[in-house]
């Protein structure tokens, strides 16, 4: 075993209310985990909501904030914000934030940035679309992607979680084959050895996220770097607790 501690997280995106979201902290009031760190982000507006009714157990994330303490920002949320209603993590960098709300590279590493300076764990996410996939340029876009927040943070590793989700997999039904998943994962795992450290490389998690299901979680999280997942649709649902006990 590794040593690093395996992660779900759950990103709820647009969707629920306050009826559907007591019925999910219900179930993971319910099914708690302690080997599994288990985080689950909801919309915005439910993030306080959320955090008063969920086990301390289970984190919450934001699902994005801004690089900004304060100011001019409509719409925007802050990290400080965030800590301050006891939310310890945030989801940066997805690609709906960087392909539908168009997020460049710089920005998402900006925000990376300065959420860790505010002392927030940050699943980073990072991915290359189909037409990158088959033209053979997935390693290119990842590297591409995680150089932009290397140079943003250095060596400051140790709050990062990163999430590779293939876009082309992403609510479609389609899954990176555990073979798949565990050679991006491993070249992942090897870029952050020769560009920032083998010490950082060994400890940082890279979870899967993509069509993740409870009938494919199990042979996911079989393979060796592949160190948890970040689950969309199905988090939504009662396999979520399947997911989250997928080494079990």
């Amino acid at each position: 075993m590794s040593g690093r501690k395996f992660f779900v997280g759950g990103n709820w995106k647009l969707n629920g209310n306050k009826e559907s979201i007591n019925a999910l902290v219900d179930q993971l009031n319910a099914s708690v985990n302690a080997s599994v760190e288990t985080v689950v982000a909801p919309p915005a507006l439910y993030l306080d909501y959320t955090r008063s009714n969920l086990d301390k157990a289970v984190g919450v994330a934001a699902q994005n904030c801004y690089k900004a303490d304060k100011g001019a920002f409509t719409g925007e949320i802050a990290a400080a914000m965030l800590k301050d209603v006891g939310v310890q993590y945030v989801i940066l960098g997805h690609s709906e934030r960087r392909h539908v709300f168009g997020e460049s590279d710089q920005l998402v590493a900006e925000k990376t940035a300065h959420a860790l300076a505010q002392g927030l764990v940050v699943i980073a996410c990072i991915g290359e679309k189909l037409d990158e996939r088959e033209a053979g340029h997935t390693d290119a876009v990842n590297i591409r992607q995680l150089s932009a927040i290397k140079a943003a943070i250095g060596t400051n590793w140790a709050n990062v979680v990163i999430a590779y989700e293939p876009v082309w997999a992403i609510g479609t039904g389609k899954t990176a084959t555990p073979p798949q998943a565990q050679e991006v994962h491993a070249q992942l795992r090897a870029w952050l050895g020769a560009n920032i450290s083998p010490e950082v490389a060994a400890a940082t998690r890279i979870i899967y996220g993509g069509s993740v299901t409870g009938g494919n979680c199990k042979e996911l999280a079989g393979q060796p770097d592949v160190d948890g997942f970040l689950v969309g649709g199905a988090s939504l649902k009662p396999e979520f607790t399947d997911i989250i006990n997928a080494r079990n």
